[in-house]
């Protein structure tokens, strides 16, 4: 077996008591390779920050985000009032006329008290982007500090939930390697300084080598292309050919036909909550998924999606730990499908509707939109026939496109599947084939095989055949080989042991735009080569304009 070399978790709280904090005491501090860029004079940019200075969120932040707290405080200490005087009648009682200066007094108090939290909280939480490394701090009596290493983030997230947009305000998230939850997350920052701090540190994570002459001066948002949207006429009809349309519908006919043979219409009652729960998925779905649109920029895949809560997520295509595309059977009439992805740090979240929209590549699209991501996430795809290998993966069967699949003598195990569960290798990623109903193909680059099982029970050993699991970071994609023959599986264990291995040594840096292109040049030095053919120097970031997906090296996927 392999495993990814160790990552570590810059992103665990560390108290502060005045003083420096531990962390920071401990950690040897590496300077990034990229500073910020020069803006280029054509563009007008404002003047930033110099690094290493310490700034304050909006002053609206902390009202923004315990506007509940107000609204029950008001609720509590006002329905009375606000009934009687709609009624016509005394404000207050008799009983309570004397007491009603005291009532206000005390309402007063409470809402002077939570107005002065959040006045503090404001105060005391700052942040910082210096030595390689962004930094927030937080708290009033308890103080903490949070930070992660620039080359070791994953991916940013601008957040705005419907009342930051009223107010021109947005989150910021970042996620780093093997963290948990947000590494940081800073809330709210003005929209326009929101999109410059991401546009800084995405070029330091992503290694953009930049003339360090003028580090005062904010780094221009990399220009990107559009890749693909989803319509909303697709993203409905998706939702309603989805699986749990299917088993509603499907209980919905069992509650008749049983209502109808015992005289009974208590199974009625079952469709009550079937169809809310099935209401509410539905337009938790529809607002994480409408408006999906995928970019390509020098920093990486951008996606923004939401309704009423929006969100605009930047996925540097090196940090995409595994990518599974499914078919549902009612999907394949009209050739639709859906990507999910497995980034470090995305396995873990609060909110799981949250993490299924921030794991979700494509929500439903059709076969060009999957290739067309494919050589985003993928750009060299390892075999010089991509379109025949990534074919057969999404919709062959047998040994279509090289692959290698259950053997005969298993077929009763998987009756309807053998003919489908198989994989296929190139010299950049494993492929995993599964299903015939539900189509399933997992990529897994070498590079990001963690480490390796065979599992094998008393029926599999009878039909000598074996399972292979692949483990990456958690998320919704599971790498796993199924049924394979015993020996198959096993020749498999060590080849693909060994390509990780190999891989892992070519990685010689965290940087992803220096694993696809490693002799990139510093700002000003020269042309860029690779995935985005770009003609000019990585300085000039504000003119450089990103080719279509065909046009790029992964573009023969399509």
């Amino acid at each position: 077996m392999t495993a990814e070399e160790p990552r570590p978790g810059p992103a665990a709280p560390v108290s502060d008591a005045g003083g420096t904090p531990a962390a920071a005491q401990s950690a040897t501090v590496q300077p990034a390779t990229a500073q910020p860029a020069t803006a280029h004079p054509a563009t007008a940019q404002p003047t930033g920050p110099s690094d290493g200075e310490w700034l304050r969120v909006h002053p609206a932040s902390p009202f923004i985000r315990g506007w509940v707290a107000l609204a029950a405080i008001a609720f509590f200490f006002g329905r009375d009032v606000f009934e009687r005087s709609l009624q016509g009648g005394p404000v207050f009682e008799e009983e309570l006329a004397g007491r009603a200066s005291w009532l206000l007094a005390g309402g007063g108090a409470v809402l002077l008290v939570s107005v002065l939290g959040f006045l503090l909280t404001w105060y005391f939480t700052k942040y910082q982007v210096s030595g390689g490394y962004v930094r927030v701090n937080t708290g009033f009596l308890f103080r903490q500090q949070r930070q992660a290493r620039l080359d070791r983030v994953q991916a940013i997230d601008i957040v705005q939930p419907l009342l930051a947009r009223i107010f021109g305000l947005a989150e910021l998230k970042f996620e780093v390697a093997d963290a948990g939850e947000s590494a940081v997350r800073l809330a709210y920052l003005k929209i326009d300084d929101a999109r410059q701090l991401r546009a800084t540190i995405l070029a330091r994570a992503a290694g953009v080598a930049v003339d360090p002459a003028h580090p005062e001066q904010p780094l221009p948002e990399a220009p990107e292309f559009q890749v693909l949207s989803v319509p909303p006429q697709r993203l409905v009809g998706s939702l309603l050919l989805s699986e749990q349309s299917f088993f509603v519908v499907a209980g919905g006919i069992a509650s008749v036909v049983l209502a109808a043979a015992t005289d009974s219409q208590a199974f009625y009652l079952y469709l009550i909550p079937a169809g809310l729960g099935l209401a509410a998925s539905y337009w938790g779905l529809f607002n994480k998924g409408y408006n999906f649109t995928a970019a390509i920029s020098p920093d990486g895949i951008r996606l923004r999606y939401g309704l009423l809560d929006t969100q605009a997520q930047t996925l540097p295509p090196g940090r995409i730990q595994a990518l599974k595309v499914t078919q549902p059977p009612l999907w394949r009439p009209l050739g639709w499908y859906r990507m999910q992805v497995n980034v470090a740090g995305y396995g873990v979240v609060e909110n799981a509707g949250e993490g299924s929209a921030r794991t979700t590549l494509l929500p439903v699209g059709t076969l060009a939109d999957v290739m067309a991501m494919l050589a985003l996430v993928l750009p060299d795809p390892g075999t010089p026939q991509p379109a025949v290998v990534f074919g057969a993966g999404l919709n062959g069967l047998d040994s279509d496109g090289g692959f290698v699949t259950t053997p005969q003598r298993a077929r009763w195990l998987a009756p309807l599947g053998w003919r489908r569960n198989g994989f296929a290798a190139t010299d950049t990623a494993l492929l995993l084939r599964s299903g015939r109903w539900w189509r399933q193909l997992v990529v897994v680059p070498h590079q990001r095989t963690q480490s390796i099982a065979l599992h094998q029970g008393p029926l599999a050993r009878r039909f000598r055949v074996a399972d292979l699991v692949l483990h990456t970071t958690p998320g919704p994609v599971v790498p796993r080989l199924a049924q394979a023959a015993a020996e198959v599986a096993l020749s498999l264990f060590d080849e693909q042991s060994a390509r990780a291995r190999l891989a892992r040594k070519r990685q010689t840096t965290e940087q992803w735009l220096r694993q696809v292109v490693p002799d990139a040049p510093a700002a000003g030095t020269g042309p860029v080569a690779g995935p985005l053919e770009s003609p000019t120097p990585l300085e000039n970031l504000s003119t450089l304009e990103t080719p279509a997906p065909q046009q790029q090296e992964g573009g023969q996927h399509g």
